[in-house]
């Protein structure tokens, strides 16, 4: 049994989406002057590779595996 106070309500279902602006206040409890809500350009789309990270994992791992022995250094 949860040692906090046992929740009232099931579940919330939101009406609409809210702004950033309305979740700083909704956070913070009021609207600080200096704070501004920038919005950012959307990222531009990445380029597509020939390479993925497994197969340079995978050619790595090979080329290890191909790597001739190296002659034990003998104890004097």
């Amino acid at each position: 049994m949860p040692s906090g106070a046992a929740r009232t309500l099931r579940f919330v279902r939101r009406l609409r989406t809210l702004s950033e602006a309305e979740c700083y206040v909704r956070c913070y409890g009021g609207w600080d002057p200096t704070v501004t809500i920038v919005r950012l350009e959307p990222r531009r789309p990445r380029y597509d590779l020939a390479v993925t990270g497994e197969h340079l994992r995978r050619e790595f791992e090979a080329r290890i595996d191909a790597r001739p022995d190296e002659a034990q250094p003998e104890a004097a």
